[in-house]
């Protein structure tokens, strides 16, 4: 849309019903998370149809967090199955999502295969008329530790959107890797990174022929090429390893080298932003393997050394951060701050605002508990019992916060009620029964998850200050043998950053993204060195 008087492009206005779903799924995973972190969005582009690809590491909760994030429309592809539940169904049709069928889940093939040509069709028809979607081209959501074989679906979707843009004139459609981390997917309160990609470069799409046959074998080498570098950028940007192992070493080696950093810059350790850390991990895995080609057994060697250490801290029951973190010297003092953060914490619990939490949203938490406890007991996949987690969420809290707000008014405002009954006692407390009963339910029923989020800011207060103190007691313990961990982990810190120091990583000033379809390693480069004065 473009305003006649200022002669610019104008967002056309979002249907109620989007809005209304996205302000909802920004309410739950802003309750969800306790950090969430939006990077590179200059890399959106200014003009044309978008279509968004990402893993699918977490059932609901990626598609709800992706249409938080994102601006605009956003239509997301979903398997069918979802729309059969009956509230989940309505809320992913005001979602503008849109469903397609899995040969596995239908009687009838060819019509299922019909009806997804005709979606495929539509949604690349909206791509080409500039607007966003969102596919995960993994087809499937899954907990691996890298991404899955990745389905033709959006190659096919984008083909079809490019052409249909060049025969009408149209700027062409973008395809966008969107790389999406979570510190825990499945535990509440964690940490979420949404980063956007620059903008893939793709092969030109092949021009029309009058042979049928010739037409068609091209474009399904176009599609199967482009499929394999959707494939390779989803590893990319989502630092996809062969196993949790190679990735878990990754992070814990991400650690010592920011350690590292920080007393090398004479800096306090202060814990990064959750953006910061998968920059951090992004840079180590594309040293990591470029070493890995360039000296194999130098980093095996470093490797095997990092992977002794961590398991000789898992058998003593510390992490990385309670090495780099314990001070010199255990005074009196610093245990005295420590406690105090504690104690101030645990002060502030017992006020309104956690008896309020407690009262509107223990019952349907433990309940949500219950549920995930006895789906895990069935021996489901992770990501299955996360997403009926965040479903079950949506339906429980809700209906409990409506029973409570209706008998809080009840007890407050009707004649029946004892409660009612004693404030008509007291003339200061008489106004109070006469308020509307419309607005108490409605105050009530804002103040429930209001005061759930308040209360989890100063849970979040206790937890750090109780992990400060054991931490305090495990820093007490001779037994430990302190100065043997902490000298062989400020070396092995050492030694990485050494490792990245010759390198041109993500993140630097002169680092450049490899072409599209090529993992880091790639485009990872030998400094040059620095000519001596």
């Amino acid at each position: 849309m473009v305003s006649a008087d200022e002669g610019v492009a104008v967002p056309p206005k979002l249907p109620l019903s989007y809005r209304l779903c996205r302000r909802f799924y920004r309410f739950l995973t802003n309750i969800w998370f306790r950090e969430i972190n939006i990077v590179d969005d200059e890399n959106l582009p200014k003009e044309g149809g978008i279509l968004y690809i990402t893993w699918h590491p977490s059932g609901l909760i990626d598609p709800m967090l992706m249409m938080s994030v994102l601006p605009g429309q956003l239509t997301t592809v979903a398997k069918h199955t979802l729309f059969r539940i009956p509230v989940l169904g309505r809320l992913l049709r005001a979602s503008s999502v849109v469903p397609i069928e899995r040969p596995s889940d239908s009687k009838d093939l060819s019509a299922s295969r019909q009806r997804n040509a005709d979606r495929l069709s539509s949604l690349s028809s909206l791509i080409s008329n500039g607007a966003s979607v969102l596919i995960f081209p993994e087809g499937v959501t899954h907990a691996d530790a890298g991404v899955r074989t990745v389905r033709s679906g959006a190659a096919r979707i984008l083909l079809a959107a490019i052409r249909d843009a060049k025969e009408n004139g149209r700027p062409l459609p973008k395809l966008v890797p969107i790389g999406l981390h979570y510190s825990e997917s499945q535990r509440f309160r964690e940490r979420a990174a949404v980063v956007i990609e620059r903008t893939m470069d793709l092969p030109d799409v092949p021009e029309r022929v009058d042979d049928e046959e010739e037409l068609d074998r091209l474009d399904r080498a176009w599609v199967k090429a482009v499929t394999s570098q959707i494939a390779i950028e989803l590893e990319r940007v989502n630092h996809s390893k062969i196993s949790w192992k190679e990735r878990t070493m990754i992070w814990k080696g991400r650690s010592l080298v920011y350690a590292e950093k920080q007393r090398q810059a004479g800096e306090a350790l202060v814990k990064p932003t959750y953006a910061e850390s998968v920059l951090a991990a992004r840079r180590l895995r594309a040293g990591w393997e470029f070493m890995g080609q360039e000296q194999p057994k130098e980093t095996q060697a470093l490797a095997d050394a990092c992977q002794h250490h961590f398991a000789t801290l898992d058998q003593r029951g510390i992490t990385p951060y309670d090495v780099d973190a314990r001070p010199e010297r255990l005074s009196l003092m610093g245990h005295a701050k420590y406690f105090v953060q504690w104690l101030w914490a645990l002060v502030w619990m017992f006020g309104l605002v956690t008896w309020s939490a407690i009262a509107g949203n223990y019952v349907p938490y433990k309940v949500n508990g219950l549920l995930s406890w006895f789906l895990k007991r069935r021996s489901l996949d992770s990501s299955v019992v996360g997403t009926t987690k965040v479903f079950s969420a949506v339906v429980f809290f809700p209906v409990w916060w409506m029973m409570a707000s209706l008998f809080i008014t009840w007890s407050l405002l009707s004649a029946s009620s004892p409660v009612n009954e004693l404030l008509l006692q007291h003339w200061l407390l008489l106004g109070i029964t006469k308020l509307p009963a419309l607005g108490v339910f409605l105050v009530f029923m804002v103040w429930w998850p209001v005061s759930a989020k308040l209360h989890l800011k100063l849970y979040a207060r206790l937890v750090r200050g109780s992990r400060n103190l054991q931490r305090w007691k495990i820093w007490k313990d001779a037994s430990k043998d302190w100065d043997r961990l902490v000298e062989e982990q400020r070396r092995l810190a050492h030694e990485l950053v050494n490792l990245g120091a010759g390198l041109v990583l993500p993140g630097d000033e002169d680092w450049q993204d490899p072409p599209s379809g090529h993992d880091d390693v790639a485009a990872v480069r030998r400094r040059a060195p620095t000519p001596q004065a």
